[in-house]
C-alpha cells in the first residue's frame, strides 16, 4: 500500500518561493557590502601597511627644513635718551633720636629696700673682750662668786645646782642679754642674773678692727657650806 503525502507537508510546491527569497537575500548582502564605510577618523590605509610590514608603522619623514622655522622676536629693550643727574653732596638724613629714651618715656620708680643690719653677737674674734685684764674665768673668779648672796629660801630648802649663764659684752663694754640656759631652782636663777648684770665695763672684743659684738657661756656653782 503506497503512503500518501499530505498537501500540507509537501514542499516541492514552495520550491520556487524559497529560491526567490534566497536570490533576494543575497542582492541585498552584495548590496550592503559595496556600500559599507570605515568609521570616521581611522586611517584604513595604515592597518593595511601594518599587515604588510609585520606590525612596524614607517613614520612620514619631516619635511620642514629647520632653516626655514621661523624664531621669536628678541625681547626689546628700551634706553632712555633722558639722564637725570644727581647731586653728590646730599647729606644723609641720620636720625639719632632712635637712640635716645622719649622725653616722656615712663621711668618706674627706684625702690629703694633697706637691709637691716644682722649684728649677731660672735662667739670667737680676734681680740676676744676682757675684764680686768682677764678672761671670762676670771671674771667668774673675781667678780660673780666674791657677790653671790645665797638665797634665804634656797638655804632653807637645801637647794643646790649650776646655772649655766649666757651673756653678751657690747662695743662699749656693757653686759646685755643675760639669761639662765638651763632648769634650775627659780631663786638660784634670779641672783645668777642679778650678779652678771651687775658686771663693771668690759673692754669690747674687736674683729677686722672694728669693735663687735661678743657672747659668752660661764657656770656659776650654787653649794651649801656645812
Amino acid at each position: 500500500m503506497e503512503a500518501k503525502k499530505s498537501k500540507k507537508a509537501d514542499l516541492e510546491s514552495k520550491r520556487i518561493l524559497f529560491f526567490e527569497v534566497g536570490l533576494t537575500v543575497s542582492i541585498l548582502l552584495a548590496i550592503l557590502a559595496f556600500e559599507w564605510k570605515s568609521p570616521a577618523g581611522i586611517n584604513t590605509s595604515l592597518i593595511a601597511e601594518l599587515g604588510n610590514n609585520n606590525g612596524t608603522i614607517e613614520l612620514p619623514p619631516i619635511t620642514t627644513d629647520p632653516k626655514e622655522m621661523v624664531k621669536p622676536d628678541p625681547p626689546k629693550v628700551v634706553i632712555s635718551e633722558k639722564i637725570i643727574v644727581v647731586d653728590n653732596n646730599v647729606e644723609p638724613n641720620y636720625n639719632t633720636d632712635i637712640f635716645e629714651e622719649p622725653k616722656d618715656a615712663y621711668v618706674p620708680p627706684v625702690i629703694r629696700i633697706e637691709e637691716k643690719e644682722v649684728d649677731e653677737p660672735f662667739e670667737r674674734v680676734e681680740v676676744m673682750p676682757t675684764f680686768d685684764k682677764g678672761d671670762a674665768n676670771h671674771f667668774r673668779n673675781t667678780y660673780v662668786i666674791p657677790n653671790i648672796r645665797y638665797p634665804q629660801e634656797a638655804i632653807d630648802n637645801g637647794v643646790i645646782g649650776v646655772a649655766y649663764v649666757e651673756f653678751v659684752v657690747e662695743r662699749d663694754g656693757r653686759v646685755t642679754n643675760v639669761k639662765v640656759l638651763n632648769k634650775i631652782d627659780k631663786s638660784l636663777e634670779r641672783e645668777a642674773i642679778r650678779v652678771v648684770s651687775s658686771s663693771p665695763r668690759w673692754e669690747p672684743g674687736i674683729n677686722n678692727g672694728v669693735k663687735v659684738r661678743v657672747k659668752f657661756v660661764i657656770p656659776i656653782k650654787f653649794v651649801l657650806n656645812n
